[in-house]
C-alpha cells in the first residue's frame, strides 16, 4: 500500500507562488490519513466481532443439541471408569456338558504399599505377618524401611477377612486395588483338564487373567473374547463322573502301592471324553511350581492321560487280531500254532511265564493273551500294513485333545520297522502311547469300525470319521473282548448287569537311564467296553508301579491290580450315565425269591 507524503513537494512550491500557507497543506493531509485508519480499524473490528458472534451461535447450538439429547435418553446411574480398564479382559465361565460350573470369575483386591507414606514400617510388617503366616516379615519390614522404594506388591489376591485384616491395621501407606480372579469351585476335580489361570499385564487397579495349562490355556484367546458376550465355553466332561471317577481310581492306585494312575472315559461315537483322571493331581486354585529337577513325571502337574507315553502291553493284541481278520488272513476260528520256538530277527519271542497254548484259535489267542499268536499274525499282515492301519487309528501323532499338554504326548516309534518291531509291537512293546490313543483306538472297534477322534468340547453328534475296519470284524473283535472277562485273564472285570469286554496288558516299566526293564516294577492297563453287545462308552485305566499284597507273592498283572480298579469304576459311573443293568431272567428269578 503506497502511502501520500504530508507534504508533497510539488503542492508545497504550488502554495509558495500562490501565497498561501504550506502547514494547511499538511495538517489537511494528516486528517485525511486518520481518517483512513479509522475506517480500517473500525472495518477490522467489524470482522472480528462478526466471527466471534457466529462462534458463540455455533457452541450454543452444540450445547443445546447436546441437552436435548440428554434429556431424550432414559436415566442410568452413572459408573466411574477405572485408570486400568485398558487391560480388564472379562473371561467366560467354563462348565460342563450339564452347564455345572468348572471355572468361573470372582471379584477380589490385592494389597500394595508405599512405603515412603508409611508411619510405622516394623509395626505394619509385624501385623501383616500374623494375617499372611507364609510370610517373611523381617524381609518385609527392610523392603518397607527402603528409602528407595516407592512401591511394593505384597499380597495379589486376598479373601474378603483378609482384606478387613490389613484394613484394621490402620497403616496408610497400604492400599488395596479391585482385580478379578479365576476360581475353581470345585477344587482338584477336573484339574489336569482346566488348567489354570494366572495374572498377566496388571496394574493396581486391574489386572489380566490369562490361561497357563490345560484348556485354559489352548482356548485362552477365546475365553477373552469379548465377542461371546458371556456364553460359556462347554466340555465333554460330567462333573459327577468325573468326580466318582476321581474317587474309584485314587483309592485304587492307594490301595494297590501304585506310584501314579490314569483314567480315560470316552463315548464311542461322539469321540466325547466324559472323565479324564490323572493322578497325583492338584487345586488350580493354588497351583504348584513345575519342577526344577528329576523325572517330570513324579510332578502332580504331570498329566498321565495325555503326556504318559506307556507301553500297553496286550491291549494292543485286539489291533493285531482285527487287522487280520479285515484283511481276510483269519476268522475268529482259525488255529494257529503257538508252540515254541519262535524266532525273529535273532530274538526268541516267549509267553508270559514261559507258557505253551500249543494250537489255538484266534478268538483264544486274544482270550489267553498269547504273544506268538499275536505275532504270526502281525508276520503275515507285513510291517507296511500294520503301520498304515496304525496310523488309521491315531497312533503316530499327539492326540487332538484341546488342552496344550497334549501335544507332548508324541507316541514312540520304533526307526526301523522291522519284522521283529511289527511282532512286539502286535502285543504292545516296541511302540509307547498315551491312554487318550489307547481309548481312541478301543473306541473305533466299539463303535462298528468307525476312527473318532476324542474331543473335550461337547458335540451335537457322532463323527463322521474315516472306516478302519469292517462292522463285522468289529463285531467278532467285540465278542473276542467280552470273552476276555468271562473266560480269560479279566476276570476280575465282570460287573453284574452290565456287560463288560476288555483286553488286560502289562508290560515291564523301562529304565530311565541305561535302557532295560526293572524286574519288579510294571505299568498295568485294562482297556474295556461297555456295554459289550452295543458299546457306549469305552475306559481306559492304567496304573503305575501297581503291586497287590494280599497273597503269599506280589502280584503286579493287570488282571489282579487294573481290571479290579475299572470294574469297580464301571459299577460307580454307568448309573451316572444313564445305562440301566440288564439281568437274565435266572438272576430276576432269584432276586425275586430272596425278596419273598
Amino acid at each position: 500500500m503506497m502511502r501520500t507524503p504530508l507534504r508533497p513537494l510539488a503542492r508545497i512550491l504550488e502554495a509558495r507562488q500562490k501565497g498561501e500557507n504550506p502547514d494547511a497543506i499538511e495538517k489537511e493531509n494528516r486528517r485525511l490519513r486518520h481518517e483512513q485508519m479509522r475506517d480500517r480499524t473500525r472495518l477490522q473490528s467489524e470482522g472480528r466481532l462478526l466471527v466471534l458472534g457466529v462462534m458463540f451461535f455455533c457452541a450454543f447450538g452444540v450445547i443445546g443439541a447436546r441437552m436435548g439429547a440428554i434429556a431424550a435418553t432414559e436415566p442410568v446411574e452413572p459408573r466411574a471408569a477405572s485408570t486400568g480398564a485398558s487391560i480388564v479382559a472379562s473371561r467366560a465361565d467354563i462348565v460342563d456338558r450339564r452347564g455345572r460350573v468348572l471355572a468361573t470369575n470372582m471379584d477380589t483386591h490385592s494389597l500394595y504399599a508405599h512405603p515412603q507414606q508409611m508411619i510405622e514400617p516394623d509395626r505394619t510388617a509385624k501385623e501383616l505377618g500374623k494375617i499372611f503366616p507364609d510370610m517373611d516379615v523381617q524381609a518385609m519390614a527392610r523392603r518397607f524401611n527402603d528409602p528407595k522404594k516407592k512401591f511394593m506388591w505384597v499380597r495379589k489376591k486376598l479373601s474378603p477377612e483378609q482384606m478387613q485384616a490389613v484394613h484394621d491395621i490402620g497403616e496408610p501407606g497400604l492400599l488395596f486395588g479391585p482385580r478379578e480372579m479365576r476360581l475353581y469351585p470345585n477344587g482338584a476335580i477336573a484339574a489336569h483338564v482346566l488348567g489354570g489361570a494366572g495374572f498377566g499385564r496388571e496394574g493396581v487397579h486391574s489386572a489380566e487373567v490369562i490361561g497357563t495349562a490345560g484348556i485354559e490355556k489352548f482356548f485362552d484367546e477365546e475365553l477373552r473374547n469379548p465377542a461371546r458376550e458371556g456364553a460359556p465355553l462347554e466340555l465333554s466332561l460330567d462333573l459327577s463322573v468325573q468326580a466318582a471317577s476321581e474317587d474309584v481310581l485314587y483309592a485304587g492306585m492307594k490301595l494297590l502301592n501304585a506310584k501314579g494312575a490314569a483314567s480315560v472315559l470316552m463315548d464311542v461315537h461322539t469321540g466325547e471324553v466324559i472323565s479324564i483322571v490323572s493322578l497325583p493331581d492338584f487345586d488350580p486354585n493354588d497351583r504348584p511350581n513345575p519342577l526344577v529337577e528329576g523325572n517330570p513325571s513324579d510332578s502332580p502337574l504331570f498329566n498321565r492321560a495325555v503326556q504318559g507315553v506307556y507301553e500297553l502291553g496286550s491291549t494292543f493284541k485286539i489291533f493285531a487280531a482285527a487287522q487280520a481278520m479285515d484283511l481276510g488272513l483269519v476268522n475268529p476260528n482259525t488255529v494257529i500254532d503257538t508252540r515254541p520256538p519262535m524266532k525273529v530277527g535273532g530274538h526268541q519271542i516267549g509267553e508270559f511265564k514261559k507258557k505253551n497254548y500249543g494250537q489255538i484259535s484266534v478268538s483264544e489267542i486274544i482270550i489267553k493273551s498269547s504273544n506268538r499268536g499275536t505275532g504270526k499274525m502281525a508276520l503275515a499282515i507285513g510291517p507296511k500294513r500294520q503301520q498304515e492301519f496304525l496310523r488309521s487309528l491315531g497312533f503316530f501323532d499327539p492326540t487332538p485333545a484341546e488342552i496344550v499338554e497334549a501335544k507332548g504326548g508324541k507316541p514312540l516309534l520304533p526307526k526301523r520297522w522291522t519284522d521283529l518291531s511289527a511282532v512286539t509291537i502286535s502285543y504292545g512293546h516296541g511302540i509307547s502311547t498315551t491312554p487318550l490313543h489307547l481309548a481312541a483306538g478301543y473306541a473305533a472297534i466299539a463303535n462298528g469300525g468307525i476312527a473318532v477322534k476324542p474331543t473335550l468340547l461337547k458335540q451335537n453328534g457322532a463323527q463322521d470319521g474315516p472306516r478302519v475296519m469292517s462292522e463285522q470284524v468289529a463285531a467278532a473283535s467285540r465278542l473276542m473282548l467280552r470273552q476276555v472277562v468271562t473266560e480269560g485273564t479279566a476276570s476280575f472285570g465282570e460287573v453284574p448287569g452290565y456287560h463288560v469286554g476288555g483286553k488286560t496288558g502289562t508290560a515291564d516299566k523301562p529304565k530311565e537311564r541305561g535302557g532295560g526293564y526293572y524286574n519288579d516294577k510294571v505299568i498295568a492297563t485294562f482297556a474295556t467296553l461297555f456295554p459289550a453287545h452295543d458299546p457306549k462308552y469305552v475306559l481306559i485305566v492304567t496304573l503305575d508301579e501297581p503291586v497287590e499284597t494280599s497273597g503269599e507273592k506280589p502280584r503286579r498283572t493287570a488282571g489282579w491290580t487294573a481290571v479290579p480298579v475299572a470294574a469297580e469304576m464301571i459299577g460307580r459311573v454307568a448309573p451316572l450315565l444313564g445305562l440301566r443293568p440288564e439281568y437274565n431272567t435266572g438272576q430276576l428269578e432269584s432276586v425275586v425269591r430272596i425278596k419273598q
